[in-house]
């Protein structure tokens, strides 16, 4: 009787404090879906003498009451917010619910047209979601693992203790027995139920409990809250059909799903749309900085199971254990016919722009195709894009300042503002599935063209050294190749999603605000140049949005807000569009701007070393095509940790190439006068064919043999078009706020001479400086500040040697190379190297025709 007494008051103190945080949490939410949504509309009209004046017996005053009939209104009334179309071929999955209205056999009064929404998720695929923390639990390999960090432990324990006598001595787990000395307190067997302790504590962090219930039950809510602040979640049906027909095609084979990560509504979303559209939904990697009371819950039965932020807690020194624990979560899970999805950025973009990839869950999952766990998986790259992005901005870090970290008080803050806010679009594109068996193969095929002698062999696994279940990316000893095939596949995964995300109508307002029109213009003049912007775009970039360019400029600019843009009548009556004159706005509006960046990242290069060359030579009126392709390579590698150019299978020489003839076709950049009498496309398609029978530039009549323009090095005479220096500046202008950083970064390197610095303290002196260049007026990108920008030049210039990083304590220091410290003069040609990227604008012919 006392022990049912007792386990009564335990379990009622288990569930004081966060039972009624969740239950707090749930009625906050169900008052919002009713005070939001149409819920009651549809009450009144299904119960019209139901009394709904619940605002009144609350006693809410009548301010209140018509903010609630406007909310109301404005979801059944046509807004301007709601007057621009989404893109052709798409549909907006808050309107789509397949499994809703009514249904062969059901009769008339099917309660599927009553209630659309729970008949949609009541429906909709159930599937089996096994749970894999036990396997893990119960493998033999953990419990080798769990023995190596016992070990170590001990080593460590008895080093401390008995200094380097025992750095000579190797301690096996018998040793250690025989060795260990109870009078110090050191026991092995004390230390290995510590290390097997904290396994199932590893285990229980990370596990996913993904689950049907919850997954229907946050479908219905999300179908409620969604409409709230997103006017649509758009995607291509024809993608989703794509998906469907890759999982029944193939039932045994894992999907991958690979976003590009942009907001924590990134985790739910995918999940939303699979699960309504009848796919089986993934297990999400997420950051254990998303553990929070009550969401991080939510988060772990929608199928999250979480990482560490930082899986080595002692810099070098790996934690054998808590990884052999996620690779083998994963394997198992792919075993067990989980999806998966991760995000190969490894966090959020900070820039607007993909972010280099991280190759550690990936490594893993190539790892268990290797050895046989899987016949094979299916990497669906996903690209997200919202028209205004619902976690906010990053200025704050952007401007060197400390993140805030996730919080439950911070959570609940953001979903109040979303709820009271509106965001537009959000839009989601699945690409096409490929599977790692074809791009393994596809690789080899490329290493026998090259003569590599080294290729992938799933039987043989030759891709590590020294095998256990301990090795993510980069912890055992690794072969080059296995690195390659990693860095490869992540790389094409990351390009393939920066090219397929729909540009929506914030991204290209911003674009031209910033590239164009930094001091604003009229909105006929903008609407003139978004027009030649989606005729630019199309065909090679999808439009997330539709209608006339002056509505969709009207609908962007009340989406960003007078924070961002102004949109007031001049002195002629006409409307003036304008960025707001600060830094912070400029940041901003620079994350929208830079989803474009990708795509004009190599014309950018071409024209800002075109003019490069030319204000070398000020009398020369013409550069050579060979000149300008090879000095455009070599800057093109000063971006290689900002941007991806090109996929691992292309050879970058030739998309240089291809856009250097698409300059000349737009005007940008003109052939000499002789050679104007052979049409343009004549002169692409006998280069093109130049290269397919391995002819050289010289043979080719129509590419200059013979010209008397062409240089002693080769290649036809390119001359800039005095017609459209203004369109060339603004190719220019695309990649120099990126530019202006790294010059900043590079002559800042004079502060390192002779004398170390942390990597934190240096980068807020650039960012600094920056700042000082901004407000002075000699740097004209307020964009140009920021940390992320700075953080990748300096991987460069440690790549190039020019710089040293060590870790000492945990703090990373970084110094000039040897070469570098005994020679100022040696900092000049970084400064030169980097400045040859940064655009010209005020001198050369830019400034000859400037009025």
């Amino acid at each position: 009787m006392l022990s049912t007494v007792l386990n009564f008051a335990q379990r009622v103190a288990e569930i004081s404090l966060l039972g009624g945080i969740e239950i707090a949490s749930v009625a906050l939410i169900v008052y919002y879906v009713f005070a939001k949504t149409r819920a009651p509309i549809i009450i009144a009209n299904l119960f019209p003498n139901l009394n709904l004046s619940y605002r009144t017996s609350l006693g809410k005053i009548n301010t209140i009451r018509s903010d609630l009939l406007v909310t109301l209104r404005s979801t059944n009334e046509p807004t301007v917010q709601s007057s621009v179309a989404h893109g052709i071929g798409t549909q907006n999955m808050l309107e789509l619910t397949p499994h809703a209205g009514y249904k062969p056999f059901k009769g008339y009064f099917d309660w599927g047209v009553i209630f659309p929404y729970v008949a949609q998720v009541f429906r909709s695929e159930k599937f089996e979601y096994r749970q894999v923390t036990e396997i893990v639990h119960n493998d033999p390999a953990l419990k080798h693992a769990i023995k190596q960090a016992a070990e170590q432990a001990l080593r460590e324990q008895l080093y401390a203790q008995n200094g380097h006598r025992l750095l000579t001595r190797s301690v096996s787990a018998d040793q250690a027995v025989e060795e260990e000395d109870e009078s110090k307190g050191i026991s092995y067997h004390a230390i290995l139920r510590k290390q097997e302790q904290r396994a199932i504590s590893i285990l229980k962090e990370m596990g996913s409990k993904l689950n049907n219930g919850l997954l229907a039950f946050t479908s219905w809510i999300l179908y409620k809250l969604l409409p709230c602040f997103l006017t649509g979640v758009v995607t291509n049906t024809k993608q989703i059909e794509m998906l469907k027909t890759a999982s029944k095609r193939s039932p045994g084979t894992p999907l991958i799903f690979v976003p590009l990560h942009r907001s924590h509504l990134d985790y739910i979303m995918v999940t939303f749309i699979l699960t309504n559209n009848d796919i089986r939904s993934p297990l999400v990697a997420a950051g254990n900085n998303l553990q929070i009371p009550v969401f991080g819950g939510l988060l772990r039965g929608l199928g999250a199971f979480f990482i560490k932020r930082k899986i080595d807690p002692v810099e070098g020194k790996k934690d054998v254990l808590y990884r052999a624990a996620l690779h083998l979560y994963l394997t198992h899970a792919l075993k067990q016919g989980h999806n998966v999805e991760f995000f190969i950025e490894g966090g959020r973009t900070r820039t607007g722009k993909p972010c280099m990839p991280k190759g550690g869950i990936l490594s893993v999952i190539v790892n268990a195709f290797m050895d046989g766990s899987i016949p094979d998986a299916l990497l669906v790259p996903v690209s997200v894009n919202y028209e205004r992005l619902v976690d906010g901005n990053f200025v704050r870090e952007q401007k060197g300042e400390k993140k805030i970290p996730e919080s439950f008080k911070n959570a609940i803050s953001g979903i109040w503002k979303a709820l009271n806010s509106k965001y537009g679009r959000m839009r989601i594109d699945f690409n096409e599935p490929y599977s790692i068996r074809e791009l393994v193969n596809s690789f080899n095929q490329i290493a026998r063209e090259d003569g590599i002698a080294k290729i992938y062999k799933p039987a043989a696994r030759p891709l590590q050294h020294n095998q256990s279940t301990s090795s993510l990316y980069g912890t055992d000893v690794v072969c080059e190749e296995h690195r390659n095939l990693i860095e490869s596949i992540s790389r094409q995964v990351v390009f393939d999603c920066a090219a397929a995300t729909s540009v929506m109508s914030t991204n290209a307002l911003a674009f031209l605000l910033l590239t164009r029109y930094r001091q604003g213009a009229e909105e006929q003049l903008l609407a003139a140049a978004l027009d030649e912007l989606r005729n630019s775009l199309s065909g090679c970039k999808d439009i997330g949005f539709a209608g006339e360019s002056s509505h969709v400029l009207e609908y962007a600019c009340e989406l960003l807000g007078t924070g961002l843009v102004t949109r007031t009548r001049n002195e002629n009556g006409r409307m003036f569009i304008r960025a707001v004159d600060s830094v912070e706005s400029f940041i901003e509006l620079a994350y929208y701007s830079n989803a474009l960046a990708p795509h004009f990242a190599l014309s950018s290069i071409l024209m800002t070393t075109f003019h490069s060359l030319l204000a070398k030579s000020p009398d020369a009126a013409a550069v050579s095509r060979k000149k300008l392709i090879e000095a455009s390579l070599e800057n093109s590698q000063i971006y290689r940790y900002e941007f991806i150019l090109n996929k691992p299978t292309q050879v970058l020489e030739h998309l240089l190439e291809k856009n250097l003839d698409d300059l000349l076709f737009r005007d940008y950049l003109r052939l000499p006068e002789e050679d104007k009498d052979i049409p343009f496309e004549d002169i692409r398609k006998a280069r093109k064919l130049a290269k397919h029978l391995d002819l050289d530039d010289d043979e080719d009549h129509l590419s200059g043999d013979n010209n008397e323009n062409d240089d002693d090095d080769g290649g036809p005479q390119l001359l800039y078009r005095n017609e459209t220096l203004q369109q060339q500046r603004n190719i220019c202008e695309v990649l120099a706020p990126f530019a202006c950083t790294y010059l900043t970064v590079a002559q800042a390197l004079q502060i390192l001479h002779r004398n170390s610095m942390l990597e934190s303290e240096f980068i807020n002196f650039v960012i600094y400086e920056l700042s000082a260049k901004v407000k002075r007026g000699s740097c004209i990108y307020a964009e140009s500040i920021s940390t992320d920008s700075v953080r990748n030049c300096l991987k460069l210039l440690e790549k190039w040697s020019v710089i040293e990083v060590c870790n000492q304590q945990g703090m990373r220091l970084i110094s000039l190379n040897t070469l570098y410290e005994m020679s100022r003069e040696s900092l000049n040609t970084i400064v030169k190297k980097i400045g040859a990227i940064v655009p010209k604008l005020n001198d050369g012919y830019f400034r000859i025709n400037n009025p």
